[in-house]
């Protein structure tokens, strides 16, 4: 991937990334934080094919789920071996558990049961790679990485289930 950035004076900053196939996403982020995203099928043709403003929140967002944030795809031979190793899972937390109403820090899940947690669905909301001080709520469903025990432990946990 080709990636030239350019200032535009008084507007903000252009980055143009041009793929291997000849197609061009065009990035201009403006002084106000506005986002202009472009997509040119073929990188020399003067009119994108496709193109949206985001504001910043929903670049960082789509900028997570670029990297992976939410789903990260491996090859199947590979699957095989993680699939013996690690697991993801959604667990739901429930009142009754002793890390209700508690900052994932001091929660302290990692030392406890060895999971991390990558992700939490509040609601409606969609939390990917959540700050240590995010409160885990009753009723969240945590997307949790770990060796399958350690993904059991934490289901106890989140039951309110003694560990």
């Amino acid at each position: 991937m080709n990636v030239s950035v350019s200032q535009l004076p008084g507007i903000g900053q252009k980055i143009m990334l041009q793929t291997a196939e000849d197609s061009m996403l065009v990035v201009i982020v403006h002084h106000t934080g506005k986002r202009e995203l472009y997509f040119f099928n073929d990188v020399d043709s003067d009119e994108a094919d496709f193109a949206m403003d985001l504001t910043a929140d929903e670049t960082r967002e789509l900028g997570a789920q670029l990297l992976g944030a939410t789903y990260q795809p491996v090859n199947a031979n590979q699957l095989k071996m993680f699939k013996k190793q690690i697991v993801i899972d959604y667990i739901t937390l429930t009142s009754k558990s002793s890390i209700a109403y508690q900052t994932i820090e001091d929660s302290e899940v990692r030392n406890k049961t060895g999971t991390t947690i990558i992700g939490i669905v509040q609601g409606d909301e969609m939390v990917a790679i959540p700050e240590a001080d995010r409160i885990l709520e009753p009723g969240d469903v945590l997307m949790a990485i770990g060796k399958k025990d350690q993904i059991a432990m934490l289901e106890a946990v989140c039951k309110g289930e003694d560990v």
